[in-house]
């Protein structure tokens, strides 16, 4: 085993091995996938009577403020169940290195990192590659924090 074998290794070693312990891994991009339109559709939801109680005026600044409800959900419903909303009816849910649920601060960091990538339209495209070509399905944000989105667990 060479040292970067090594080192990437003892980044996960508390997380389910993707070759011996697939099932946790199996279509977690494509329910990631899903879950992101579900959240989307929930947002833009909550958006509704956001405008209607301020008369239509928060419509002049739609885009920042989807941005911001969008980011307030993430962060509360990642943090208080290690998923959204849309990730729960899909039955996957985030994990950190260490293999444990994210608390708040994590749920924060990570949608941040979300939110970055999601800016700069290069560095979604590379994430949503890396989803699909990483033996545990991470993206940009997961492979810097060290985290992964699994399968939920019974």
């Amino acid at each position: 085993m060479s040292q970067r074998d090594t080192m990437y290794s003892d980044t996960y070693t508390h997380l389910p091995d993707p070759q011996r312990q697939y099932a946790f891994y199996e279509g977690v991009t494509v329910k990631r996938g899903l879950a992101w339109v579900i959240d989307f559709i929930i947002v833009a939801a909550m958006m509704v009577p956001i405008l209607i109680f301020t008369v239509f005026v928060a419509a002049f600044f739609l885009p920042l403020l989807f941005a911001i409800v969008s980011f307030i959900y993430r962060v509360l419903t990642i943090g208080s169940g290690s998923a959204t909303w849309g990730m729960r009816m899909m039955a996957i849910e985030f994990r950190n290195a260490q293999g444990h649920r994210f608390d708040l601060s994590q749920a924060f960091l990570h949608t941040l990192g979300y939110t970055i990538s999601l800016s700069v339209f290069p560095l979604q495209i590379i994430s949503v590659v890396m989803m699909f070509m990483t033996e545990r399905g991470q993206g940009l944000t997961d492979m810097v924090m060290g985290t992964v989105a699994l399968n939920r667990r019974a």
